[in-house]
């Protein structure tokens, strides 16, 4: 459990090789291309105090005493099976994006 938190969390922080970095990659691109440099300066900015917050509540899980009791996920397979398809998903797409993002692109084309 505490594994998985943690590749979710360096996610949302925008750590290279996970999904979140491809997310904000694709995402400051676009509004850098739009002409919005200033937002994306306070947005860069934002996601650095943001990264803090998230190491904290890393060290946090890591670094403090836990409850004796509690569950082993391998006890429970469904459990397991979700969070290991959630974490390989999480890199595979912050690995190879290109892939998905064709695919919302082609959802968005076929809007219009």
């Amino acid at each position: 459990l505490g594994f998985t938190m943690t590749v979710f969390m360096l996610s949302l922080a925008g750590v290279p090789p996970l999904v979140g970095f491809a997310g904000k990659y694709f995402l400051f691109a676009a509004a850098v291309k739009a002409g919005y440099v200033g937002l994306v300066v306070i947005a860069v900015l934002n996601s650095v105090v943001s990264v803090y917050y998230y190491i904290g509540v890393i060290v946090k899980m890591y670094m403090n005493e836990g409850q004796a009791d509690v569950p082993v996920p391998t006890s429970r397979p469904y459990l397991f099976a979700t969070m290991l398809l959630t974490v390989i998903g999480t890199v595979l797409l912050g690995v190879f994006p290109s892939s998905a993002f064709e695919v919302a692109r082609q959802a968005f084309l076929s809007l219009g």
